[in-house]
């Protein structure tokens, strides 16, 4: 359990220490933490308001004193950040078939009647203008406009917005932290209640890796394509009944590399590929 513990800590500690956050600032987010997990279990299992302090400390070994300051300054667990109207509109476009040509997004004019930007910015909304549309996706770099031939394009095949780093905490903050959801209730839970699966291989050359990411992003693209039609029109479906429509849902794929020549080799061999492959007859 302290092997994965240290696992899970050490980009946290990495992401912590790039951006300045202190040990003082993220421990007393670490306690918060603690604190609303053990709360919430033992709300779940009917325990009386008033024994809940003593029940929070022996759970989490934090003296009471320090429970009940949390517990009463305790704002509750962030909630996951909406998706922007940008990252609608982006989303839309790569997804969209009628905005495809030959499995691209396709480049857009900037005005008139479908397709084009204007037509798909007020598609999303009516409250915000095309033209501020354009200028933030520009801006975080996604698209480009051409004003000489006054036509849109994507120039990311992906919503990564590197020009908004706080967007881009939230978006870390919101996929990690599902993620982690789904695979410590798969632990925890009396059997598997999320898809969580991963492939892991070592002995790779960066060609071989760039191979294996080409191949995720083929993947995801299709994905992509399938699953935000069906997801829209579910919602559209479900907003008919809005008393049971109450969950949401987080679907995601991700690579990573790292040159394990300087880290300790993987334990485990739960989805690895071995080093070579045997050969059969």
């Amino acid at each position: 359990m302290a092997d994965a513990i240290q696992s899970v800590l050490a980009p946290l500690a990495d992401l912590a220490v790039a951006r300045g956050l202190t040990y003082a600032v993220v421990e007393e987010s670490l306690k918060q933490a603690f604190v609303r997990s053990a709360q919430e279990a033992q709300l779940a299992q009917g325990l009386p308001a008033h024994r809940l302090v003593s029940r929070i400390s022996a759970a989490t070994g934090i003296n009471r004193r320090e429970v009940t300051r949390l517990t009463q300054s305790d704002p509750g667990a962030p909630s996951p950040a909406g998706a922007s109207l940008v990252s609608q509109l982006f989303t839309r476009w790569i997804s969209d078939r009628k905005l495809r040509v030959k499995g691209k997004p396709r480049v857009l004019p900037r005005l008139g009647d479908a397709p084009s930007f204007e037509a798909l910015a007020r598609s999303i909304t009516q409250d915000v203008h095309p033209r501020t549309m354009l200028d933030e996706l520009c801006r975080l770099d996604l698209a480009r406009w051409d004003a000489e031939t006054d036509t849109v394009s994507l120039i990311q095949d992906a919503f990564a917005p590197r020009g908004d780093l706080q967007r881009m905490v939230e978006f870390l903050g919101d996929n990690v932290g599902d993620h982690l959801h789904a695979a410590v209730e798969n632990v925890i839970g009396d059997e598997p209640a999320h898809f969580e699966q991963a492939v892991f291989a070592q002995g790779l050359s960066a060609d071989s890796v760039e191979e294996v990411r080409n191949l995720a992003r083929k993947h995801w693209k299709a994905l992509v394509t399938e699953a935000v039609p069906l997801l829209e029109q579910r919602i559209d479906e479900d907003a008919q009944s809005p008393e049971i429509a109450t969950r949401r849902v987080r679907l995601g794929l991700f690579t990573y590399h790292q040159d394990s020549a300087q880290t300790e080799p993987e334990t485990g061999s739960a989805g690895v590929v071995p080093r070579r492959l045997p050969s059969g007859k």
